[in-house]
């Protein structure tokens, strides 16, 4: 039974709701005066842009691009994330405190009510930006749809605190949250991981640092569009590096305030693609998008783990590009059903005769017209 927020959203700037009710405006349009709008369809690497995604591109690119320095971009992301949060969730919301590598960290638990199971999620935004506010309208709603506690986690960030202080910081909070299960309410052994981007990046880690230095084993974990392989191999790093929300620019922005130069980024610990095994891995939810330069590497994490005997499914969004999850007010029904597919990976684990894994046919891309609200 939802409950109303303890913590209710702060109210927006009134720029942000004009600028939200304006996108929404446009979403709403009749799919041939969009199609006008975002010009011809694109197609790359066998896929076709979702027209509102185009759309939305095609916006974004007539606003002034933010200087490359963290704290203008962790204001951009701040609003960008108010504009496309849509209708949150109603799940009961406290501020809380979890430790850290180095100190305690912030962190924010979403409970729907009644739960068995917890997710410690870490947010995106290249280990640059990102914070609990710019993922509460996805936390939301994996806690509310999934039927599952959330504990957002506000890590430290590049590059005032480089590599490995963020993995350092997930793996603290990950451990001391499965030590205090039983004031989240739940079982030590029934704690998950997730993220999204640089956040899923963390909890890739973090799974295999568990299993290295024998800690506790997640329950699961949700990795939504990870880079997994820092050395920048992957064929759809080129084949996306312009034009698409993410480039090939950002990403080596994220990187150099993240990674120090001599860091080997071959270690498992940076690109955990590259581990030896990853046999032993708890169950994988592995999300990504058509139209993302870190595709295929998520895909590869996925089929890796397959090939090493973990359950894994993996779900790729076609028409989308990286960041889809948080604007909800354009995507909403793909990321209620990246809520969903967490919940069913939740209930395999916990005994049920469906099993996600390789024969399951989780297997899919979406497809089809575009999603307006």
């Amino acid at each position: 039974m939802p409950v109303d927020p303890v913590n209710p959203v702060p109210a927006a700037p009134p720029a942000t709701r004009m600028a939200a009710a304006a996108v929404r405006g446009l979403l709403r349009l009749p799919r041939r005066t969009k199609r006008a709008l975002a010009g011809p369809a694109v197609h790359r690497d066998g896929n076709e842009l979702d027209l509102d995604a185009q759309l939305l591109l095609r916006i974004t690119r007539t606003l002034p691009r933010p200087e490359p320095n963290p704290v203008t971009l962790r204001t951009q992301a701040r609003r960008m994330a108010a504009i496309g949060a849509g209708r949150r969730a109603p799940v009961r919301v406290d501020d809380c405190t979890v430790a850290g590598a180095a100190g305690p960290l912030r962190a924010r638990l979403y409970d729907p009510g009644a739960a068995n199971a917890l997710l410690v999620y870490f947010h995106g935004g290249g280990w640059v930006i990102g914070d609990l506010d710019t993922h509460d309208a996805l936390c939301r709603t994996l806690a509310y749809t999934a039927g599952i506690r959330v504990v957002a986690v506000d890590y430290r960030l590049a590059p005032e605190h480089p590599y490995p202080a963020a993995i350092d910081d997930a793996a603290a909070a990950f451990r001391d949250i499965v030590g205090r299960a039983d004031e989240f309410g739940v079982a030590p052994e029934r704690v998950a991981v997730g993220g999204d981007s640089a956040g899923g990046h963390l909890a890739a880690v973090l799974c295999q640092r568990m299993r290295r230095d024998s800690g506790p084993a997640p329950l699961l974990q949700l990795l939504i569009y990870p880079p997994t392989d820092l050395t920048g191999k992957a064929e759809s790093r080129r084949t996306f590096a312009e034009g698409f929300a993410l480039t090939r620019t950002d990403i080596d922005f994220f990187d150099r305030c993240f990674l120090p130069p001599d860091l080997d980024r071959t270690r498992p610990d940076v690109s955990p693609l590259r581990a030896e095994t990853t046999a032993g891995l708890p169950r994988a939810v592995v999300i990504t998008a058509g139209f993302d330069p870190l595709r295929d590497e998520g895909e590869a994490y996925a089929n890796r783990l397959r090939t090493d005997g973990v359950p894994v499914a993996l779900r790729r969004f076609d028409g989308y590009m990286h960041g889809f999850v948080n604007n909800a007010l354009a995507f909403g029904p793909a990321v209620h059903e990246v809520a969903t597919l967490l919940a069913d990976a939740l209930s395999a684990s916990g005994g049920s005769s469906t099993d996600p894994g390789t024969d399951s046919g989780r297997d899919r891309a979406a497809t089809g017209p575009s999603n307006s609200p």
